[in-house]
């Protein structure tokens, strides 16, 4: 990892990715829209806990700031993210296409979101941290289990 701007927004690319192709195939092929939106699904989900659990605390350590400024924020627009996801989830979990109006709503609030970590949240914690620092944020990222991200579309 050189940053973590660098590397979250790559991120960022790969699930923008993901969600269009899902878009794309919901009502032409539902089967391989289904495993679009679970690779998004649980790209995204794990993107998310990475950051509450690991870069929230570094900046918030650093800044002094956690029930109010940028976290706390982030951590709103989170909710928001999982609400329009569940929503999403279902109707991929019964193979109904009709989930236009969650999607615009998800895609409304992750592109103001992005913007401000992006610009704002994953700079300021690349200013104070090396190489040294850096590999740390990495190996906490993969300590974190697969249990906390694993998400499904299965017929319940």
């Amino acid at each position: 990892m050189k940053s973590i701007t660098e590397y979250f927004a790559a991120d960022h690319d790969r699930l923008d990715t993901l969600f269009t192709e899902f878009q794309s195939l919901k009502r032409k092929d539902p089967a391989a829209a289904k495993e679009k939106f679970k690779g998004f699904l649980k790209g995204l989900t794990r993107h998310i806990v990475w950051e509450e659990d690991v870069l929230f605390p570094i900046f918030e350590q650093r800044t002094g700031m956690r029930d109010s400024g940028p976290t706390a924020v982030m951590r709103m627009e989170h909710r928001q993210i999982k609400g329009h996801l569940d929503e999403i989830h279902e109707k991929v979990r019964v193979a109904d296409p009709n989930s236009d109006e969650s999607e615009s709503a998800l895609l409304e609030v992750l592109k103001g979101h992005n913007m401000k970590e992006e610009h704002i949240l994953y700079p300021s914690i690349d200013m104070g941290l090396n190489k040294v620092g850096l590999d740390s944020v990495q190996k906490a990222m993969n300590a974190i289990p697969e249990e906390r991200y694993a998400c499904c579309c299965h017929a319940h």
